[in-house]
This record gives C-alpha cells, structure tokens and sequence, in this order.
C-alpha cells in the first residue's frame, strides 16, 4: 500500500488568522505550520502503522514550504514546493488512497473558518458542471486522474460537511466549529492528533469502500474573480471565455489535466 497526506493549513485545530489578512500574513501562521506539521505526523505514523510500504506527505499550503520536515516521521518522502507539471506531485495509478489534510471549505461558505477557493484573494467561487466546487473537491478529482481515491478529510464542521455531500464514503475528523471566517471553538491541537490517527487507521481498514472522485467529462468551468482586471488578464492568455458578467470566465475542458 502506498498513500499521500495532502497538507494544507488553514483548516488545522486551532487555527483562524486575522480579519483582512491571509493567514501566511498574520501572526498565527508560525502556529499553523507547526499544527499543520503535527496533524500531517499523526495520520502519516497511523497508515506507516497499518502497513502501508510508503507515505508521501505534500506540503501544498502557499507556496509550498511550510512544514517543519525534520519533525515528520523519517520513514515518510516530502513533496514540496511549486512549479510541478500538476497537482499531487508524484502520485502514480499504484497509490492505495490519499488525505486530506487541514483542508477549508470553499469560498461562500457561511460560518466557515477562513473559507476560500485556493486564493481568497483572487476567486469569488469556481463552478463546475453547474455547481460550486472548492479545494478538496478539485483535488480530490486530480487524484481522481490517477484512479486513486480519497479515503480521509480533516477540517472544520463546514468542512467535512462539505467533503461528506461529494464523497461519502470518507473517514472525516472535524478539527474545529466555525463561527465566522475569523472565529471558532477548536479542540485542543493536541488532543486532536489522537482522533487522526484513529480515523486513518479505521480508512485503511476500510479502504475497500473507498471510491474514486471524478467530475463528468467534458465539464464545464466557470470562475467569478473578485477584480474585473483579473477576469478580463483570464481570458488573454488562456481559453476562457467572458459572460454577460464581466467578472466571470468560462471554459469546457476535456480533463482536470488542462483545469488549470
């Protein structure tokens, strides 16, 4: 068996940033990446424990750097950094599963602690085949390319909630309930790295069940940015199409090889 922990950082326990900062400007992101790094451990050890032959952990948050590697597990490989040809850097059709780790809920979220679609900044929602999509569905359907299913989530209440509508056959561990984009109630970061382990250990004896996530294809694509310049930049130097509202873009694509 071979896996990959996906690590993200803003859905981590005890993690909610500052108002009108991203969460890699603001004061707690030291934090986060300490958590971060803990909750990736936990569920690494729990499937090297349940006798997976290889874990590769992928610091996907930003721009990729943001773990304390030394801290993992020494038996794990590390992905890191940007510029791969694709999400999931490494991952092969011979993969058992992957998780999701510190994963968010999409942007429009209500209640939901630091909510965005890959940049909060940048995107306003993502829709495909008619419906909105966040971080952990467009991943999960990347991994989907190779046949390889996603078999835990950890986030906020709104979170799994979320990950659970498009795949329910999931292990989720809820970290955290959100009250805001700001504000929650969390379990202690320590106590929650027993229920990772936990939850990881209970996916892969279950990993029979487990199914791969796939968006139809051909599958249409839509993006609301937030700024009108960032729309129109879109549609320039790829083949994005302008609506009747300026501020969205659109494009059929054939695979999520070319979502991007």
């Amino acid at each position: 068996m071979k896996f990959m922990v996906a690590v993200d950082c803003e859905g981590v326990a005890c993690v909610v940033g500052r108002p009108a900062e991203a969460l890699g400007s603001s004061n707690q992101m030291e934090f986060a990446r300490r958590q971060a790094t803990r909750e990736a451990n936990a569920v690494a050890q729990a499937l090297l424990d349940s006798g997976a032959e290889r874990v590769v952990v992928w610091d996907n948050h930003g721009g990729g750097v943001n773990l304390e590697y030394c801290e993992l597990d020494p038996r794990v490989d590390i992905a890191l950094g940007v510029g791969n040809e694709h999400r999931w850097p490494g991952l092969t059709e011979g993969f058992s599963g992957v998780c999701l780790i510190g994963y968010h809920p999409m942007d429009s979220t209500a209640d939901g602690v630091l909510a965005h679609t890959f940049s909060s900044a940048t995107y306003q929602w993502i829709e495909i085949n008619g419906a909105q999509a966040g971080e952990m569905e467009i991943d999960a359907a990347m991994a989907g390319r190779f046949g390889v299913p996603v078999i835990m989530v950890a986030s906020d209440r709104k979170g799994c909630e979320e990950a659970g509508r498009f795949m329910p056959w999931i292990e989720t561990v809820e970290t955290k309930v959100g009250f805001g984009w700001n504000g929650c109630v969390s379990k202690h970061p320590l106590r929650v790295l027993d229920e990772l382990a936990e939850n990881a250990k209970k996916a892969v004896q279950s990993i029979s069940r487990m199914e791969v996530f796939r968006f139809e294809m051909p599958a249409v694509v839509r993006i609301r940015y937030k700024r009108l310049e960032s729309a129109q930049q879109a549609c320039v130097h790829a083949p994005w199409k302008r609506e009747e509202d300026p501020y969205v873009v659109k494009r059929t694509i054939q695979s999520m090889g070319e979502m991007w």
